[in-house]
């Protein structure tokens, strides 16, 4: 078996495949994107900021306290050091195992069941009866940025760099986005942001990208519903030059308006493997391709490009390699995300805009954190809960939530949606602990229920 990619693809190696002569073929790091370039170190960095930001807000809790700086250097040394220690803790295991052989490289089909392996100046042809791909995805450069010449940052860079820029210009206004604005800021950095939507979080349901948006003036300097035709100047003095004229000054461009499978870096049309028009591998539900023994994975092939996501369908990959008799089905039924940003988002399911243009009968109902007692005690009022609800069956569509835990606050509700549990059980059966901030989630199912 070869497996390409030694991220969440590294997870389908198990012990049941100790009889098998394995390969794990890697051109970057081990861990891939969550753990050295995305989830792991963006949330050890965001923590931070939410730290620094509790401190400035101590007054309205009645606590002096005065914020010194955030030591950029110092935290970006203690993430990396617990990141790279783990990403050499990763290669170094597979490394030293009596059944698996690492390449260092890049991986090109030439048949179905044939790889070429690029390592440097030199490279090796290996054939497999199985092949896995989990070569994940990369960040998307527009052409004015890629033409300009000019030094720019991604979500892969960013992290890593020297100081926080003193005027950082993020092109963009998804979740990356979003974090690393958050991040940035509280670093010290003022943060511009470019984005092609009137508002931020497009994805999210209207309720959480307009409250977001409003919040985000209040915060960064915002060009909403305007697209970069042009990048010039120099290396630490940039100007950004925006379709209605507008021309913006930076010390540092972040690139974050999305990312794109790197299905087109394996000349998958060698083994007639097919992709979607967005670059993604097609896949069917037990995560086969077309070609008979090659699996795809994560997110060069899902349609939900989330770490969660991708181990659950690394479960699927490997029980399906060893138990072909038995195949297993990846269930994308109720898929939950979140973005750790400032305030926290968490959603799952169906946004109402998506329920109403599909021309449903639905209910809604929102409850904000001001409303329960936890509330009161974190002084939020911002924060909300906002359910959709089947109006015949009960069942929730959706979850939407913005806020102090949103992360945690979500989960209940995923379990309900996965478990078909209908918003008057999950109101009225369990016991929800007072005075804890769960509280917004029960009051919310209580006016479904009503």
């Amino acid at each position: 078996m070869i497996v390409i990619g030694a991220g969440s693809g590294n997870m389908v190696i198990g012990d049941s495949f100790a009889g098998l002569d394995v390969a794990v073929v890697e051109e970057r790091r081990f861990g891939g994107t969550c753990l050295n370039f995305g989830c792991i170190p963006s949330k050890m960095l965001a923590y931070a900021a939410e730290v620094a930001d509790t401190v400035q807000r101590a007054g309205r809790y009645d606590v002096d306290a005065e914020l010194l700086g955030l030591r950029w250097t110092e935290l970006r040394d203690r993430v990396f050091a617990r990141i790279d220690a783990d990403e050499a803790k990763g290669r170094a295991g597979r490394e030293a195992s009596d059944f698996v052989t690492v390449y260092p490289g890049h991986a090109r089909f030439l048949g179905p069941t044939r790889l070429q392996i690029e390592l440097g100046a030199e490279s090796v042809s290996v054939e497999a009866d199985q092949i896995v791909i989990a070569a994940g995805g990369r960040p998307v450069i527009p052409p004015p940025v890629a033409a300009s010449g000019l030094p720019y940052e991604t979500s892969d860079t960013i992290m890593r760099i020297e100081t926080p820029p003193r005027r950082l210009a993020i092109l963009g206004g998804g979740y990356i986005a979003a974090e690393l604005a958050h991040v940035f800021a509280a670093a010290g950095s003022e943060v511009v942001i470019i984005e092609q939507a009137d508002h931020l979080l497009g994805p999210q349901d209207e309720s959480v990208a307009q409250a977001y948006t409003e919040l985000a003036r209040h915060r960064f300097e915002l060009h909403l519903g305007r697209e970069l035709t042009k990048l010039e100047g120099g290396p630490g003095a940039l100007r950004l030059r925006l379709d209605d004229g507008t021309t913006l000054t930076a010390c540092t461009l972040l690139v974050a308006v999305g990312r794109t499978p790197n299905s087109d870096k394996l000349d998958l049309d060698k083994a007639g493997i097919s992709t979607h028009d967005d670059g993604r591998i097609v896949v069917d539900k037990y995560q086969r391709t077309e070609v008979d023994g090659v699996y795809a994975l994560g997110d060069i092939c899902s349609p939900y490009p989330l770490k969660h996501v991708a181990n659950r369908e690394a479960e699927t990959v490997a029980h399906n390699l060893r138990h072909p008799e038995d195949l297993r089905a990846t269930d994308h039924g109720a898929v939950p995300a979140a973005v750790f940003t400032d305030p926290q988002v968490a959603s799952v399911g169906s946004t109402e805009q998506d329920i109403r243009d599909a021309g449903s009968d639905y209910v809604a109902a929102s409850t904000q954190f001001a409303d329960v007692a936890y509330g009161w005690a974190i002084e939020d009022t911002t924060g909300f809960c906002k359910l959709l609800a089947d109006r015949a069956t009960g069942r929730l569509l959706g979850a939407h939530l913005l806020g102090p835990q949103a992360a945690t606050l979500i989960q209940p509700l995923v379990v309900a949606m996965t478990l078909d549990i209908d918003v008057k059980t999950l109101a009225e059966r369990p016991l929800w602990i007072h005075p804890a901030l769960t509280e917004v989630v029960k009051e919310t199912l209580r006016q479904l229920a009503a």
